[in-house]
């Protein structure tokens, strides 16, 4: 399943009222981009930033970036307004849609009703745009299994942590650090675990949200590290300089992804007629079997989608 997902390791963040920065970050290594029309776009220039967004899409140079629109949550006046006009205008040049604060199953299959209309009157394959969920408060997170199953176009699962900490009274005005007080453990384990679950159920991606001192390299290497132990897929960037720490942390070291395609050789290898058809062999010093090849299908398949080569290929035993 990871192979045939798009690779999301480090999502940027780009506010679609800025043609400069959505012409600029065309040239960055960002696996996903997404053009923003909710938070970092001002009331007063959203419908700017909606024709700067479909000029820029249209306009193309993307490369092989996986290609995003944030529209607005289904409690504002703008959501409907977003996703006609970016559907209808570069709806061939974009590959999802992000909703945000999504709450419930049926916000997702609103707007998956929305964009099926939308397809169907312009000619569009119908279900090729994918929904990204963002869970944003207490709501959403109780519903995420509802939400993570509302509609065959959901792909990801997003963690929002500055509306969620509000949601929840946080004492923290930090986004993406500890609370302070907070001396043991992880304030947010519980809710990236719930959501990767949910995520994982339904073969989805998890991302993790923003990490909002940009300056602070360390600090985001350091808070990514933490999403990406758990098995989270990628996270948001919201400057150049957060992106090179994410394509890194979200990919598998080079050590992990020799020996995780070594594992996947020498396994069809042993359990062959020519190696003897094992159900178990040993690898070095280590003993592989069925659950090892599954752990070492899901680091494989995160670094071939990461493009990364190997420099140590096992061969089998020579008689």
């Amino acid at each position: 399943m990871v192979e045939s997902q798009r690779p999301r390791r480090s999502c940027l963040a780009v506010p679609g009222s800025n043609p400069r920065f959505l012409e600029k970050a065309k040239g960055l290594p960002a696996d996903q981009v997404f053009l923003d029309l909710e938070d970092a776009c001002a009331p007063l220039v959203k419908p700017e930033g909606r024709k700067n967004i479909v000029a820029a899409l249209n306009e193309g140079g993307w490369a092989n970036k996986t290609r995003v629109v944030r529209v607005n949550d289904w409690t504002t006046e703008w959501t409907y307004r977003d996703v006609v006009e970016v559907v209808e205008g570069a709806g061939a040049n974009l590959d999802c849609l992000m909703l945000p604060k999504v709450q419930n199953a049926e916000q997702v299959r609103a707007l998956d009703m929305l964009v099926t209309q939308i397809e169907k009157a312009n000619g569009y394959e119908v279900g090729r745009i994918g929904i990204e969920a963002q869970i944003e408060n207490a709501q959403g997170l109780i519903n995420v299994d509802a939400i993570a199953t509302a509609s065959p176009r959901v792909e990801t699962i997003i963690f929002g942590p500055a509306d969620f900490m509000a949601s929840i009274n946080m004492k923290s005005l930090v986004v993406g650090e500890q609370p302070p007080g907070y001396d043991v453990g992880d304030a947010y384990h519980y809710i990236l675990m719930r959501i990767l679950m949910a995520a994982r159920a339904n073969d989805l991606q998890a991302i993790d949200g923003p990490y909002l001192q940009i300056k602070d390299v360390a600090g985001f290497k350091r808070v990514a590290g933490r999403s990406a132990a758990l098995g989270f897929d990628g996270k948001w960037v919201l400057h150049p300089g957060q992106i090179d720490a994410a394509n890194e942390l979200f990919s598998p070291r080079q050590e992990d992804y020799d020996h995780a395609e070594n594992i996947l050789d020498a396994y069809d290898y042993y359990t062959s007629e020519a190696g003897g058809k094992k159900g178990s062999a040993m690898l070095g010093d280590e003993m592989i079997d069925e659950a090892s090849r599954k752990m070492a299908l899901v680091v494989a398949g995160k670094g071939r989608v990461a493009g990364m080569t190997r420099t140590d290929v096992w061969t089998p035993p020579q008689d």
